[in-house]
């Protein structure tokens, strides 16, 4: 029956082809079909019919190109506002892409939620999955070394000034960019006897951690957050790979940079305001490190004696080296390509994988050689690890699932809708969407507690607003989009970042976060306005300084 009414539907449509074209103008015909399992067939006449005539057809499946292509973000940004939830979220956002993509078809609307949305989403970053594995088991394996632990003791030996003490938690988050899960757990862990000795409070030492995790992993190429945002990207919307793209997003990143300017400053300048300036006082005037809420106990960290600094800094090293090197010999360093061209072309989901298993190897038998792991606690960290990324994992995938169907040419299509919709708008309007983008994202990040499920809803967006590569704006807009969603992320109580960084602190979770807000909201305010001027001027060699001095002054 089904066969019967696709064959009768495009008799109906070649009919009403020949009757409407006249002979002495061609013209085209536009055909907007209702039946997405019929989409194929159709196309297929469609091309035999113009090949046929000359005349151009045009098959568009129902929602492709239209406002509705918008929805199902829509749907996935409204339900993470309303829930704080942002799996369910994705995944509703996607169920309904599926729907209006197959014209509420039960049947087809499987088809696109599996075959379109999850299979290509899984196929598409499998490469990432890996890598994300990868680095979670070498995280285990650095844990369990003790190397962190031996960061800790020299610290304890050489750092003599509350201000070296704060700038010492600054320089190893800096230092651990891989990951910032591992970044607000190790440094908390290594860091929380000298800052206690120091009398540090535990909600600055909390600020520290959080205010370096996630800014420093979302500007280093070499990062969960880097494959995170490259995954996210299609480059064929974006003109380039998404790791190219994250990196030339770094200059203009201006709430990650900002806060590690923030740092040091008020570290130097011993300047603190808000509820951080009493908690601060209690700590250096009464050796009261918590001031009020919960007052944890630290418990004594069993040290591994045979550790060493080295220990954490080798792997790292080996694993931005090993990286570093896949990626150009994928960009094709190695046959005639110059390194910048190389590292520009480099597909990120072969790469980082890559180099990711040659650490990891190494790793393993340094660590063993060391005698500083067994075989069999080596082995222990393949599933901790795994388990550690479950949540990006899935985050990522059902982003990417929204996405595919979302600006997929032959599904939704949103890129046509948005394309044209932005066609009129006026450039002075066009140079505030930096900062408007910037705040949308903040909200959301904020409200849903996930700094990745927010770029993953809004990167294909914004690729499809500024879908000109070549224009400042695109590289502004991508920026704010990755800024707003770290500045969120970094000011929401629901926050795995905050969580973990008010664990690893071991501070009252409520002290960290009503603490650290003032000062995330001036750096935001901060960003905010510099990307007003960034939009305007459209150079980072001017707009970064003067949002460096901004942030000083």
């Amino acid at each position: 029956m089904k066969k019967l009414f696709a064959l009768l539907l495009a008799c109906l449509m070649i009919a009403g082809m020949f009757a409407g074209c006249a002979p002495q103008d061609k013209g085209s015909v536009y055909w907007l079909n209702f039946k997405p399992e019929s989409d194929e067939t159709l196309q297929k006449i469609a091309t035999m019919y113009t090949e046929k005539t000359g005349v151009p057809v045009k098959v568009v499946t129902a929602a492709s190109g239209t406002l509705w292509a918008l929805f199902p973000p829509v749907v996935a940004i409204g339900l993470a506002l309303i829930t704080k939830e942002v799996y369910s979220s994705l995944l509703i956002g996607t169920l309904v892409g599926a729907l209006l993509a197959a014209k509420f078809s039960p049947a087809a609307t499987m088809d696109y939620l599996i075959n379109d949305a999850m299979i290509s989403a899984v196929s598409g970053t499998a490469g990432i999955f890996l890598f994300l594995v990868f680095l979670g088991i070498i995280v285990s394996l650095l844990n369990k070394s003790g190397g962190s632990a031996a960061f800790g003791r020299w610290a304890q030996e050489h750092i003599k000034t509350r201000v070296g003490a704060m700038l010492a938690t600054f320089a190893l988050g800096v230092l651990i960019f891989i990951d910032d899960y591992f970044n607000c757990l190790t440094v908390g862990a290594v860091m929380r006897p000298v800052t206690d000795s120091h009398k540090v409070s535990r909600a600055k030492l909390a600020y520290l951690i959080d205010a370096t995790a996630a800014p420093i992993c979302m500007i280093a190429p070499i990062s969960s957050w880097a494959a995170a945002v490259s995954g996210s990207v299609d480059p064929e919307t974006a003109g380039m790979s998404g790791i190219k793209l994250f990196i030339m997003a770094i200059p203009y990143n201006f709430y990650s940079l900002l806060s590690l300017v923030f740092i040091i400053a008020i570290c130097l300048m011993k300047f603190d305001y808000g509820p951080m300036r009493r908690h601060e006082w209690n700590a250096i005037n009464k050796n009261d490190l918590f001031t009020e809420g919960e007052r944890v106990e630290s418990v004594e960290v069993k040290f591994n004696e045979k550790s060493k600094i080295m220990d954490l800094v080798l792997p790292v090293i080996v694993l931005i080296f090993c990286c570093a090197f896949a990626m150009i010999y994928v960009g094709g360093f190695f046959d005639g390509v110059d390194f910048i061209t190389a590292f520009s072309d480099t597909d990120a989901t072969v790469a980082l994988p890559w180099g990711a298993i040659i650490a990891l190897v190494f790793t393993i038998i340094y660590l063993i050689c060391r005698k500083l792991i067994t075989f069999k606690d080596a082995m222990k960290s393949v599933p901790e690890g795994f388990i550690a990324m479950i949540a990006p994992i899935i985050i990522l995938t059902l982003a990417t699932s929204l996405k595919n169907l979302t600006t997929g040419e032959e599904i939704l299509n949103a890129s046509a809708f948005v394309e044209g919709a932005m066609s009129g708008v006026a450039a002075g309007l066009q140079s505030l969407l930096p900062a408007i983008i910037f705040v949308v994202a903040v909200f959301i990040a904020f409200a849903t507690g996930t700094s990745w499920g927010t770029f993953g809803i809004l990167i294909p967006i914004v690729t499809t607003v500024f879908h000109d590569p070549s224009n400042p704006l695109f590289i502004m807009g991508i920026s704010a989009c990755l800024a707003g969603a770290v500045c969120g992320d970094h000011c929401s109580p629901i926050s795995d970042t905050t969580i973990m960084s008010s664990a690893g602190a071991e501070s009252d979770h409520l002290n960290h976060v009503n603490t650290q807000l003032p000062y995330a909201l001036t750096v935001a305010g901060i960003s905010f306005v510099s990307f007003i001027i960034a939009g305007y001027i459209q150079n980072v060699w001017f707009s970064l300084p003067i949002a460096i001095l901004l942030t000083i002054a």
